[in-house]
């Protein structure tokens, strides 16, 4: 394709129309050749510094907010331009896949991975194609938009055509929507799950927070919307979006059983069975099925599709129930905390909750304290220990949660994430509950510039063995 007609609302001389590009990127090591590279504003350095090491990698063209010298052809537009032009050029060389696609977005702080996969599974046992992107499926939540692109393309080529309909749900996280990565896309549903404290280090405050989610319920982006009220910004959201909606509480699920097994709930007049475990759980439940109502889909199917869909991995995942229960979950929130552990409880029989966890590093620094204040006040024994420290030490860390935690509270600190866990299962008595939280379904640590094998059920099992 002619980079005359990826860039269709330019004006370009002759010479650099007619360049042949097959890829964009905005990651200089990922070009080769026939790249378009987009180089971007970015917090640390501008890609206008990588301009010729995209050239070395392949680039054929760049497309910058600044005139400058350099050995490919530089596109300058306007800065306020760039990212609505990647998002743009990223479809058109793909082909447009996202018109051959029913798009659903899911946004809050908890719950986003949970209900993606559930609208997936809930839609494959309706017989329609499906598939998702988010915390489970990529590296980014919201890929950047070459990449996301890329992904649907390749929805559309390997999906089956004889299939009526094709839907891919989305985790739409609140950078991807405050850096433009799902410009360019129309969703057929929008969801809405909570809002509470969490990347506070980037936007700044909770209404900044908000604002950005809020921007994913307009015209310009979705046609439905579905959003949790029982949530104080959830409920400020259904009343200030113009697009249609259906305001979801808890009162639609009644006659609610919880188990280790799973949960068992009346919604909409019929009985719902789903091996997801935890009151949490129910939510996000709710949310999926309302989702597939707004596609159209029968609720009494709806309903009994829930029975076949298999737990959401490192969500309320039980590693073991032997003696005591061992429970792996990626709450890394504190009201994701506060609700894990409140289940935790509601479902043991008398025993101690032993909670193991820890904060990423180079992440939100104000939610420290707080998960170390919930932790510990709604655990028998607390162990603080690494999550993925990054480039921070582990052990300053650990000295900021623990500045949270409860006076009195049982709080260990135990950097090393293995041997916490290790602690954990030793202490551990018959009817007792271990809960290892933060890291859920990640199968690695990152720890400095090092990436390590690491999974929290891998090690729970090989440790209870």
């Amino acid at each position: 394709m002619q980079l005359g007609d990826v860039l269709d609302t330019m004006t370009l001389d002759t010479t650099t129309g007619s360049i042949e590009v097959s890829r964009v990127e905005i990651d200089s090591r990922q070009c080769e050749q026939g790249t378009l590279f987009f180089a971007l504003p970015g917090r640390v350095r501008s890609g206008l510094t990588f301009i010729d090491d995209a050239a070395r990698h392949g680039a054929v063209a760049a497309v910058a907010s600044e005139v400058m010298s350099a050995s490919i052809p530089v596109v300058v537009v306007p800065d306020t331009q760039l990212q609505a032009l990647v998002a743009h050029a990223s479809a058109t060389v793909v082909g447009n896949p996202q018109e051959s696609l029913e798009l659903i977005g899911v946004t809050g702080t908890n719950g986003k991975s949970s209900v993606t996969t559930l609208v997936t599974a809930l839609c494959e046992r309706l017989g329609w194609n499906s598939a998702n992107i988010g915390t489970l499926t990529n590296v980014r939540t919201t890929p950047a938009a070459p990449e996301l692109f890329r992904t649907l393309a390749r929805f559309v080529t390997d999906f089956d055509s004889s299939r009526d309909r094709s839907v891919v749900a989305l985790e739409v996280s609140s950078h991807a929507l405050d850096q433009h990565r799902v410009d360019g896309l129309t969703f057929g549903v929008v969801a809405f799950t909570n809002l509470s404290h969490d990347h506070l280090d980037y936007h700044g405050t909770m209404e900044a927070y908000f604002q950005v989610k809020a921007s994913l319920f307009t015209t310009e982006h979705a046609t439905h919307a579905v959003i949790w009220c029982d949530d104080s910004y959830g409920q400020r959201l259904a009343d200030m979006t113009t697009l249609p909606s259906v305001r979801v509480r808890r009162e639609l699920a009644r006659d609610v059983v919880l188990t280790l097994r799973g949960t068992s709930f009346s919604w909409r007049g019929h009985a719902v069975y789903t091996k997801l475990v935890g009151d949490y759980n129910v939510d996000n439940s709710l949310m999926a099925m309302e989702i597939l109502r707004v596609l159209g889909a029968d609720e009494r199917r709806i309903a009994e599709a829930m029975s076949e869909i298999a737990r959401v991995p490192g969500r309320f995942e039980i590693v073991s129930d032997k003696d005591f229960i061992v429970i792996v979950d990626y709450a890394h929130t504190p009201e994701g905390l506060r609700r894990l552990l409140s289940d935790v409880r509601e479902m043991l029989e008398g025993g101690r909750i032993i909670t193991v966890f820890g904060c990423g590093g180079d992440r939100d620094k104000e939610k420290r304290p707080h998960m170390g204040e919930v932790a510990s006040s709604r655990s028998e024994i607390t162990i603080v220990t690494s999550d993925n420290p990054r480039s921070e030490s582990p052990d300053a860390i650990i000295d900021s949660i623990i500045a949270g935690t409860v006076p009195g509270a049982t709080v260990l600190r135990i950097s090393d994430r293995r041997a916490a866990i290790e602690e954990a299962l030793r202490v551990a008595e018959p009817g007792d509950a271990v809960v290892l939280a933060g890291k859920g379904h990640e199968t690695t640590q990152t720890i400095g510039d090092v990436v390590v094998p690491f999974d929290d059920r891998d090690v729970a099992r090989e440790l209870l063995r």
